[in-house]
């Protein structure tokens, strides 16, 4: 895996081949940062990465200034490798040990941009929870977004606050957006 861009650009990094992950291929990460980049400032922005795995996304956004990035993941060994990995670079990321359902049926700080990359083989209703939980407990700023990544197999449009999708590969980023 490897930074993109930012203060970090170029950098190689490679997670512990016990993790239960599939981390964004470099093509759609690039892609959905050229999106996202045409939207955000990102040194003035908040960022949620949920199921953040080894924590690729968290890591593109800290690298290209976001002040404060909250990785959300339930596997120990993920956690301890973004704690590490943040502190080895100096970036702002904040990992928290939890389930990501549990944790979104508490309510807390909202966000400008929030990412989710579930594990693809979960139902398409666990996907859909998410995206109710987030908008129902107020988790996205006004203007703020939500990105799902899932299986090109997998079609989210019909859910409230879905505004577009975009394919890369195998990989779909579904987008939703706080009505304001």
């Amino acid at each position: 895996m490897r930074i993109i861009s930012g203060i970090h650009k170029g950098r190689r990094l490679t997670a512990p081949k016990n993790l239960p992950v599939r981390p964004t291929t470099d093509l759609a990460k690039e892609s959905l940062f050229n999106i996202l980049n045409n939207n955000y400032h990102f040194d003035e922005i908040t960022v949620l990465d949920l199921f953040s795995g080894t924590g690729n996304i968290s890591y593109e956004f800290a690298s290209r200034g976001v002040p404060g990035v909250l990785a959300v993941d339930a596997h120990y060994a993920c956690i301890q490798f973004i704690q590490k990995t943040a502190e080895m670079l100096s970036l702002p990321i904040t990992p928290v040990k939890s389930d990501v359902y549990k944790f979104l049926e508490g309510s807390g700080k909202s966000f400008d941009v929030i990412f989710a990359d579930p594990p693809y083989d979960l139902p398409q209703d666990q996907f859909e929870a998410i995206i109710q939980l987030i908008f129902k407990n107020s988790w996205v700023e006004p203007n703020g977004m939500l990105i799902i990544e899932h299986s090109k197999h997998m079609d989210l449009s019909s859910q409230p606050n879905f505004s577009q999708a975009r394919k890369y590969g195998g990989s779909v980023f579904s987008f939703f957006q706080q009505n304001t």
